[in-house]
This record gives C-alpha cells, structure tokens and sequence, in this order.
C-alpha cells in the first residue's frame, strides 16, 4: 500500500489535501502521472496544512457561490434536446454531461458533469427531476424537460 497526498478531488478517494493509503499500481499508475496526488513525505505533511488552509479559504468562498447558483437551478427548468423516436422513447438516455451543457447553454452557470447524479435512467421525453452537487453542502434539484430534437 502507497500512501499518498491528494492534491485534487478525486471521486470515491477524497478531497484535496487528504492523507490516503492506496495500492501501489493505483498510485504509480494513475494518481501520480495525473498529478493527482503526491507521494507522501514527512515534508509533504507542512504541504498537506497549506492544501487544507487554501482549500478552507476557497470553501467560504464557493459555498455562498453555491447557494446562489442552487436556488436560480431550483428556480428553473431545464431545457434537454435528444433524439427520440415517434412515441418519445429516446434512442439510449440522458447523461450527464448532456445534462451539464443544457445547464451552462440555459445561462444557470457551468456545472461539472460529474456533480450531476441521476436517480433512474431517462428513458423518455418529459419532465424529470436530477440532483445537482454545486458545493460539499449544497445539493441543487433541477427539473429537466426532455424534449425530442
């Protein structure tokens, strides 16, 4: 086991500035050559305080930025072209990276692809609803109008 320190969030891993032990084909493989993450030290360790406090510093401010943001994708519905056929069963779903540009071309803000959870998979046209993560303690919920282009 390699242990590391995260440098960016990495999904199902941690946040920036965490300690983690992961396997070490994981690490040498993946996590370092992205510069995700740095092999831990006991140097390292004074890095890991200066990630924390500017991960701190940045939390203040991206959580009021969050809350704003939350309640205007709350507010709105949401616009989502895709190919459907005659009875508006779609040709596959709706993924979220679909949904994530229909947000930033509706003029709500750019959200990233991975923030966007999908309860069940959206296999017609209509309404549906999705959740939004926009900050460690901010979930949106977005209505999404599925529409055939």
């Amino acid at each position: 086991m390699a242990k590391i320190i995260l440098t960016q969030e990495v999904n199902g891993l941690g946040a920036a500035g965490d300690v983690v032990e992961v396997k070490n084909g994981y690490a040498r493989n993946y996590l370092l050559p992205r510069g995700f993450a740095v092999v831990w030290t006991k140097g390292g360790e004074r890095q890991v305080e200066s990630i924390r406090q500017a991960r701190s510093a940045r939390a203040q401010h991206n959580l009021e930025d969050a809350q704003v943001q939350a309640e205007k994708l709350s507010a709105a519905v949401v616009s989502v072209p895709v190919k459907a056929g005659a009875e508006g069963r779609l040709f596959g779903t709706v993924k979220p990276a679909s949904i994530a540009e229909a947000i930033e071309a509706a003029g709500l803000g750019s959200v990233d692809k991975r923030a966007v959870t999908i309860q069940n998979n959206i296999k017609k046209t209509g309404r549906h609803t999705v959740a939004v993560r926009l900050h460690e303690d901010v979930v949106a919920s977005v209505e999404l109008d599925v529409v055939a282009s």
